[in-house]
């Protein structure tokens, strides 16, 4: 499966109408190194329990997705779900209601120190 920062950037719109350049999330460390399936494990956790701190159901579906599509699906998603892309990374976005969905940075991209061998 891709994921949406296997390229630099995209280009979304923001709640003015001007295009935001987003780009691939700065590196990161986990405190300790994580296997992929401990990884997708965070994740899995957070997409189940993210929709139960506010917001829409359908723009964390949204956002889910588009974090995990290719570029070009991605875009399409964010921007038909009107979602409005105020970081450059996706990690902080908003509904058009004005609800912010903040997204961590093991949602948008591995860590620097994962566990190649399973």
């Amino acid at each position: 499966m891709g994921n949406l920062f296997s390229c630099a950037c995209l280009s979304a719109i923001n709640g003015e109408g001007h295009r935001k350049k987003l780009k691939k999330p700065k590196a990161w460390r986990h405190p300790e190194p994580i296997t992929r399936s401990q990884l997708r494990q965070m994740r899995d956790e957070f997409w189940d329990t993210a929709p139960h701190y506010g917001g829409r159901r359908e723009i964390w579906d949204a956002l889910r997705a588009a974090s995990e599509a290719e570029l070009s699906l991605a875009q399409l998603i964010v921007d038909s779900a009107g979602v409005i892309v105020t970081s450059d990374d996706l990690s902080t976005c908003y509904d058009e209601r004005g609800a912010k969905y903040d997204l961590p940075k093991y949602v948008l991209s591995e860590p620097v120190n994962i566990v190649k061998n399973e």
